[in-house]
């Protein structure tokens, strides 16, 4: 195992009903807050009122910024820190899934930046200061309520990337796992996906291979996410699954899973977000099929990860059957496996966005690795 330093400040609030505790715990972070939410989800079913409302119960003043789209767009970003200068706020509320974090932390790593807020996503600027974050968390998928990683995207340059800095860790995240169920079967699918993709690229490409707690860590949270979505496919009610798998996101990435294991890969994660950012799919359905054609290309040169893969998270022998395993988990929770689902054949300009997203995540590939992992996705 590798030296390392692990570094997690966030308070974790978890539990049924817990969502009536964010007055409490807004109180110590400032007096007006700006609360950033989605298109709508959180306004309908009384959240955001809910929300609201407890924080003027600790005479905190609210104002609020709706409208966050999944792959989150930059214009978001920078009309929430107009909004947030305007409005003298000293702490940001994102009630929602990762889109809605992400936004709201790059608002807050904005809010005092002189420059452009892009260019903390383009590495022309660290994020040095950052207003306080909290979160109330309704979908559990990528882990951004429990670490310091913001994705945005930029629609003019079709650059999907990330920023990541001390600042943008959430001061408290409320995990309460009753605001989860009301989100649909597909998306709760493409969630759990989601979540088993951040454990796996460190998991495999990994450079030291001396790391059994890091693996067995890995290898539960899949095999939870896995027992417990198919629970939810068949009831999206199931409150112990939703818990399970609120959980599972956040330990995928708060760094519990990669602390020791050296340097690693993201090369799903590059990818998809090309994938969305050129078709706008969701997050999740664009690793689902990234990710077992990733497999296919490297199950060779990393054959004795595969297969202990294979092997303790679905007892079975061979690289092949694991990735076979994977394969049939994603196609039986209705989670999309091929390219064609979203009539996508032509890769040029894709191809040519990972190549130049690639720097920014450290990686350095070939037009032909990328060009066979894309032909293994038709």
């Amino acid at each position: 195992m590798n030296d390392f330093v692990f570094y997690n400040p966030v308070k974790i609030v978890f539990g049924g009903g817990k969502v009536n505790q964010a007055g409490e715990e807004a109180k110590n972070l400032g007096s007006r807050c700006l609360i950033v939410t989605g298109k709508g989800s959180a306004k309908r079913s009384g959240l955001l009122d809910r929300c609201a409302n407890h924080l003027k119960e600790k005479n905190i003043s609210c104002t609020i910024l709706s409208g966050v789209q999944p792959n989150p767009r930059i214009e978001k970003v920078y009309e929430g820190i107009k909004t947030a200068k305007d409005n003298r706020v000293d702490f940001i509320l994102a009630i929602g899934g990762g889109s809605v974090i992400d936004t709201a932390k790059a608002i807050a790593a904005g809010f005092y930046y002189e420059g452009d807020a892009w260019d903390f996503y383009t590495m022309k600027s660290k994020v040095e200061k950052a207003l306080p974050i909290m979160v109330v968390l309704t979908v559990a998928a990528t882990g951004s309520e429990m670490n310091s990683i913001s994705v945005i995207q930029n629609d003019l340059t079709k650059l999907k990337i990330r920023a990541q800095g001390y600042p943008l860790f959430p001061k408290v995240s409320i995990l309460d796992p009753e605001l989860t169920k009301s989100l649909p079967k597909d998306y709760t699918a493409y969630a759990s996906v989601d979540i088993i993709s951040h454990v796996i690229e460190g998991y495999f490409t990994s450079e030291d291979n001396n790391t059994p707690i890091q693996d067995g860590f890995t290898e539960a949270i899949i095999k939870t996410v896995i027992r417990d979505t198919f629970k939810l496919m068949k009831d999206l009610n199931d409150i112990e699954a939703r818990a399970n798998i609120m959980w599972a996101s956040s330990l995928a990435l708060n760094g519990i899973t990669t602390s020791g294991i050296g340097k690693f890969k993201f090369e799903n994660h590059l990818i998809e977000h090309s994938l969305s950012a050129f078709h706008d799919v969701p997050h999740g359905a664009g690793l689902s099929i990234v990710i077992p054609a990733w497999m296919k290309e490297n199950k060779n040169n990393l054959k004795h990860k595969f297969e202990k893969f294979a092997k303790n998270v679905f007892n079975k022998e061979t690289a092949d059957d694991g990735i076979e395993m994977l394969e049939k988990f994603f196609k039986e929770i209705n989670a999309p496996t091929s390219l064609s689902y979203y009539n996508i054949t032509n890769f040029d300009e894709l191809i040519d966005n990972i190549m130049e997203c690639a720097p920014s995540r450290g990686l350095v590939l070939t037009r032909d690795y990328i060009e066979r992992i894309l032909d293994k996705c038709r």
